[in-house]
């Protein structure tokens, strides 16, 4: 095991239950650079469709740097605009799937798209002038949409599963033009993404006209295994709430009634069977929405992510606990679609605990379990080789410090181990 301490006899003795519980939730800490805080690195692209060189900013979860332990594959947020949301994103990613031992999300690579011509990409559409929203300038630029999804699909999504270690699972994020887009690709390339998050989206947009042909469209669809989040922000003056504006007939007030109305049709269009979550945030602005709203469609989307397991069941760990965590981790597969096994470092910080109460045919299994689901991991074997040592068993003790060797010839603390039992 990578862990803080120097053996496990000694860990064995010195530390108490409630210490394993604490290191559990608390993880081995932060990756850090002596100089500077690194939240994400620049990628770029260059596209044949769009006939331009785009950047993209990259965002890796902690544990994909974590040496020593087993390569995951994680799902993908791709964001929209992403100069203005990457790093609140990134922090609320991180926060719900990584610190204090959060599991309200899973861990996630993050992909931000940065524009060129947002004008352009972001509006699925042409539209005629529609002072005061579309001047002369924005109208003439608009309507490139559908070759910026053509982008997504056929180059970027595939140049970041061959290059990044990707899972199936994909989120679209969208702030206005971008929850536009976001709704477009919802209803004309639905399968594109798993789940979609549409803030304050520019429902407005051609006259309403998209937002006529989108309930058209979506009417009677199948939505099935797709989730979608949406969220109003408060647009009207003071003198307006949100039963007065559905009667306000004012150009001003169009945002807000196009989205309440879209609103209104996933609320009665029960056949699609879309996974559905709105909210409307009455103090905030169309400019302050998107963090608080992309925090609450990260909880409404992965709610079936969020391991709840009580005090007593983690200090007073046994077989039926890890039996109902062995259970989430299946309910969450099915939701993900893809096999999702119960994470390495949660099984060894078990596995460590049980060792540390003598229960080791608990101890033995969940070490055993780690080689099976992750044995190209140093640290399982490493593992594994504590347990062997702990119950006297030499030959095997051995053996499993050999195989870290010969998978990480640097792996911490093991050739002390390995030649104090030779």
């Amino acid at each position: 095991m990578i862990k803080i301490m120097n053996s496990i006899p000694d860990i064995i003795k010195k530390k108490s239950v409630l210490f394993y519980f604490f290191i559990m939730i608390t993880g081995f800490g932060f990756a850090q650079s002596k100089t500077k805080i690194e939240i994400g690195t620049i990628d770029s692209i260059s596209s044949k469709i769009l006939n331009e060189k785009r950047k993209i900013w990259i965002h890796l979860p902690k544990s994909a740097q974590n040496k020593g332990f087993a390569k995951q594959k994680y799902p993908v947020v791709y964001l929209l605009d992403a100069e203005g949301h990457f790093s609140s994103v990134v922090g609320i990613i991180e926060e719900l799937s990584e610190v204090n031992g959060n599991t309200n999300c899973p861990e996630m690579i993050v992909v931000g798209i940065t524009n060129t011509n947002r004008n352009r990409d972001l509006t699925p559409t042409h539209s005629e002038i529609d002072l005061p929203f579309v001047p002369k300038q924005l109208s003439e630029q608009s309507g490139g949409g559908e070759k910026f999804v053509e982008f997504l699909e056929k180059e970027l999504i595939p140049y970041i599963d061959s290059k990044y270690p990707t899972a199936p699972y994909k989120t679209l994020i969208g702030h206005s033009f971008g929850g536009l887009t976001t709704i477009n690709i919802l209803t004309n390339h639905t399968h594109l993404f798993n789940s979609y998050v549409a803030i304050d989206p520019s429902m407005w947009w051609d006259h309403q006209k998209f937002l006529a042909e989108t309930t058209k469209k979506l009417t009677g669809k199948n939505l099935s295994n797709i989730s979608l989040f949406m969220a109003a922000a408060n647009t009207m003056d003071d003198s307006m709430n949100i039963i007065k504006v559905r009667k306000d007939t004012t150009v001003f007030t169009r945002h807000i009634r196009s989205i309440l109305d879209l609103n209104d049709f996933f609320n009665t269009d029960k056949n699609s069977h879309l996974n559905y979550g709105y909210q409307y945030y009455k103090d905030d602005s169309h400019g302050s929405v998107p963090l608080i709203a992309t925090y609450d469609a990260i909880r409404f989307i992965f709610q079936f992510n969020q391991l709840k397991l009580s005090i007593p069941d983690q200090i007073n760990f046994n077989k039926a606990v890890f039996t109902k965590i062995e259970k989430h981790f299946d309910n969450v597969s099915k939701h993900l679609g893809y096999k999702v096994n119960v994470p390495e470092n949660l099984v060894n910080a078990y596995g460590y605990q049980s060792l540390g109460k003598k229960d080791m045919d608990l101890a033995g299994y969940l070490f055993q379990l780690n080689v099976t689901n992750y044995p190209q991991s140093p640290n399982v074997y490493d593992s594994l080789g504590d347990f062997y040592e702990a119950n006297g068993d030499k030959k095997n003790a051995i053996a499993n410090y050999e195989k870290v060797l010969s998978l990480d010839k640097d792996f911490p603390e093991t050739k002390t181990k390995l030649n104090k039992l030779k």
